[in-house]
């Protein structure tokens, strides 16, 4: 875990000695912004939550997270960094996993430095601090699956405009599968058990539970599995390209 951590400190310098970190931030902040004021109508709504926070997470995440994840190895291997990184004491999971805590650091940042939407909702009410704080962490842990399935889509090409664009075409079927225009395609001919397994894989069904302050177990663990699975077929593809 050392390594790991050496590793860790490497990459999230490197996010933050170029303007990626900074322009990722600043974007993230300002749409955070605009969809809950004006698109979320936060005033309007008369009730003290971030429910218009939150809910647009899976959309912003969808474009902006793909654009972070799309660098961390096709950067390395159109530059033959790569090759140098291999050639260091260290193994392939330990740069993997050094990579996406560094890349998920930053996302985190991102969603602290949103704080001041938190005390807006305080000085307007007494909202549940409970589901807030809920809601954060299962945004933070979908964002970590958007960025494993980034980080795969990145390790197949060494072109930083077809990871993005394989990204977000994997993430979006994620989260479109539990909503109801997919769903509603299914119910007039498909069983139930069907169509609870194509909702069951859908972004938008874990996090809008966790969002309205249930933290269960089967919807956290779904999004560690995600990012588990997603991480290992990386772990996989950039072996089997070391090997060729």
């Amino acid at each position: 875990m050392g390594t790991v951590f050496t590793l860790f400190k490497r990459e999230l310098a490197s996010f933050f000695a170029t303007p990626v970190a900074y322009v990722f931030i600043t974007i993230f902040l300002i749409l955070s912004s605009v969809f809950t004021f004006f698109i979320g109508s936060l005033y309007e709504r008369g009730q003290a939550d971030l429910l218009p926070f939150f809910n647009f997470h899976p959309w912003l995440y969808l474009f902006l997270v793909p654009a972070i994840a799309m660098r961390t190895w096709s950067e390395e291997r159109k530059s033959g960094s790569i090759e140098l990184l291999m050639t260091l004491p260290i193994s392939t999971l330990q740069a993997l996993l050094g990579k996406f805590f560094a890349s998920w650091a930053v996302l985190g940042l991102s969603l602290l430095l949103t704080f001041p939407l938190w005390l807006t909702v305080n000085y307007l009410g007494q909202p549940d601090h409970g589901v807030i704080v809920a809601a954060y962490v299962g945004s933070w842990l979908m964002a970590g699956t958007f960025l494993a399935i980034g980080m795969c889509m990145s390790a197949m090409t060494k072109n930083q405009v077809v990871a993005f664009i394989l990204a977000v075409v994997v993430c979006f079927l994620f989260v479109v599968s539990g909503s109801n225009i997919v769903l509603d395609a299914f119910k007039d001919w498909a069983p139930s058990i069907v169509i609870d397994t194509i909702a069951s894989f859908s972004f938008l069904t874990h996090f809008e539970s966790i969002a309205k302050g249930v933290l269960a177990l089967n919807d956290v663990g779904y999004f560690l599995i995600s990012i588990t699975l997603w991480l290992y077929a990386s772990l996989l593809i950039i072996e089997h390209k070391k090997a060729d």
